[in-house]
C-alpha cells in the first residue's frame, strides 16, 4: 500500500549509502596523490614542462638502481684486503639483496599500476617493475644513506652530499613520472626500517663465519 512504511535497507546496502569518513578520506588523498604527482611529473616526457632536463633525470635513475650497486658492492668485496671493509661491504650487500627482495614482495602484493604519464623507458627491469608501489629506488635511497652515514667515516660535506643523493633520487621518481608520491614516501619509510633489520640481523666472522670464509 502507498501509505506503508518503506522496509528498511539491508545492512549492506546501508554502508555503501553512507561510506566511513575513513573510507572517504582514503579515497580524498588518493586523489590528491594522483593529481599532484601527475602535475609534479615535470619530466616525464621529451614535451613536458621540464623535458630537457629528462636525461639528466635518468642518469639520476641509474644511480639509484638496484644492478649497479650490486654489481659495485660484489665487486669491491672482492678486491677489499681488509677485514673490516669486508665485513661492512658483505652487510652493504645483504642489505642490498634484503631490498630487492622485500620491494618485489610489496610490489606482487599490492599491484599498484604504475602513473599513466609514465614511459615504460627504464633501466632493466623485471616482471614486478610494472608495479608501482612501493618505489624501489626511494626504498634503496633511504637504505643506502642510512648505512652509508653509519658504517663510513665522510666529512661533513660528503655526508651532506649522500643526503642529498638521496634526496633527489627519490624526487627524481615523481619527476619522471615513474611513482606517485605515496610510492615514493612508503619506499623512503621501508628502506629507513629496512637499515634498522640489518643492523639488527648485522653479519661478522662470529655469527657467519662460512660467509666470510669466501673471501
Amino acid at each position: 500500500p502507498g501509505g506503508a512504511a518503506a522496509a528498511p535497507l539491508p545492512e549492506e546496502d546501508c554502508m555503501r549509502l553512507n561510506p566511513s569518513f575513513v573510507g572517504i578520506a582514503l579515497s580524498s588523498l588518493l586523489a590528491i596523490d594522483l593529481w599532484a604527482s601527475k602535475r609534479l611529473g615535470v619530466c616525464a616526457g621529451e614535451g613536458s614542462a621540464w623535458g630537457s632536463a629528462r636525461p639528466l633525470m635518468k642518469v639520476i635513475e641509474v644511480s639509484g638502481h638496484g644492478i649497479p650497486w650490486l654489481l659495485g658492492t660484489f665487486y669491491g668485496l672482492c678486491q677489499s684486503d681488509s677485514s673490516a671493509a669486508r665485513e661492512v661491504l658483505l652487510n652493504l650487500l645483504f642489505a642490498l639483496l634484503l631490498d630487492l627482495v622485500m620491494v618485489a614482495v610489496v610490489k606482487g602484493l599490492v599491484k599498484r599500476p604504475r602513473p599513466t604519464h609514465n614511459k615504460m623507458d627504464m633501466f632493466v627491469t623485471i616482471s614486478v617493475d610494472k608495479y608501482s608501489f612501493p618505489s624501489g629506488h626511494a626504498t634503496r635511497a633511504a637504505l643506502v644513506c642510512r648505512f652509508v652515514l653509519r658504517h663510513l667515516v665522510l666529512a661533513v660535506p660528503l655526508r651532506i652530499l649522500v643526503v642529498l643523493w638521496a634526496l633527489i633520487v627519490s624526487i627524481s621518481r615523481v619527476m619522471l613520472g615513474r611513482h606517485n608520491m605515496t610510492d615514493v614516501l612508503f619506499g623512503l619509510v621501508l628502506g629507513y626500517a629496512l637499515y634498522s633489520v640489518v643492523e639488527r640481523c648485522w653479519l661478522s666472522p662470529l655469527n657467519a663465519p662460512a660467509l666470510f670464509a669466501l673471501w
